[in-house]
């Protein structure tokens, strides 16, 4: 089971993230894919970890999310802007090799047994980036969006801290 949890800055997708999965799990795991640039995110991030107690499993993963023990899990991975970010650093900007490594990465996850809550922002949405490499992780956000929206059971798009249901297939079922 996949959910995509989108939007913007600061619209709730982590807290909503983190409150699904504890609905669904005693004991989720939360794999926090960012690297720290500077002292500001830092203090982002341990607002992050303060958030969630003692209840959660975490694992720090700026690249090889697929290859940590989650299998049968309730999985929070947040988040693929700054996993993709990471990517796109190590290839030098390339949008090729980055796309290729994140698809094979939403495969290995999607084929694992669990529940899995991937959250990502809709980059895409705000300004328009003023150079080249802004514009290319833009479109390229855009693309793993769509990649994991394919794979996914439920799409939800938060609006302030509102969650918009775009594609509901697990509750089909």
């Amino acid at each position: 089971m996949i959910y995509l949890i989108t939007g913007g800055v600061r619209s709730g997708k982590s807290r909503y993230a983190q409150n699904l999965a504890l609905s669904l799990s005693a004991n989720p795991v939360y794999v926090a894919t960012a690297h720290i640039w500077d002292d500001d995110f830092a203090e982002r991030v341990q607002r992050h970890k303060d958030d969630r107690g003692a209840a959660w499993i975490n694992y720090e993963e700026e690249r090889k999310v697929s290859s940590l023990p989650l299998e049968g899990q309730t999985v929070v991975i947040d988040c693929v802007t700054l996993w993709l970010t990471n990517l796109f650093e190590d290839s030098s900007h390339d949008i090729t090799p980055a796309m290729e490594t994140i698809q094979a990465e939403i495969d290995a996850i999607h084929h694992k047994a669990g529940t899995y809550i991937i959250v990502s922002n809709e980059i895409g949405m705000g300004i328009h980036g003023e150079t080249v490499v802004a514009r290319k992780f833009a479109d390229m956000q855009g693309w793993t969006n769509q990649y994991i929206a394919r794979l996914a059971d439920t799409v939800i798009l938060m609006v302030a801290g509102i969650p918009v249901i775009i594609k509901d297939e697990a509750g089909k079922r």
